[in-house]
C-alpha cells in the first residue's frame, strides 16, 4: 500500500463531495492527523480507521487502498 496514495484519494474525495478533509476527520471521528500521518511518516492506518474513511464516502477500502479505480464498487 501507498499512504500517499490513501491521502491523495481521501483529499480527492473530499474535494468531490465539496467538504473540507478536517469536516470529513470530524465527522467520521478519525484522529486529525491521519493525512500528514500517511504523506509525511509513511504510517500505515488501521484497518477500523480506512472503514470509517470508507463508510463516510460510501466507497469501498478498496478504492482507497489504490486497488481499484472506480469509487462507486462495492463497499469492502
Amino acid at each position: 500500500m501507498d499512504n500517499a496514495q490513501v491521502a491523495k484519494r481521501i483529499k480527492i474525495l473530499c474535494s468531490e463531495k465539496g467538504v473540507s478533509v478536517a469536516k470529513m476527520l470530524n465527522e467520521s471521528h478519525v484522529t486529525k492527523g491521519i493525512i500528514h500521518d500517511l504523506e509525511v511518516r509513511d504510517r500505515t492506518p488501521s484497518t477500523a480507521t480506512l472503514l470509517k474513511i470508507a463508510n463516510y464516502f460510501d466507497c469501498s477500502v478498496d478504492y482507497l487502498l489504490g486497488r481499484t479505480n472506480n469509487s462507486n464498487s462495492h463497499r469492502s
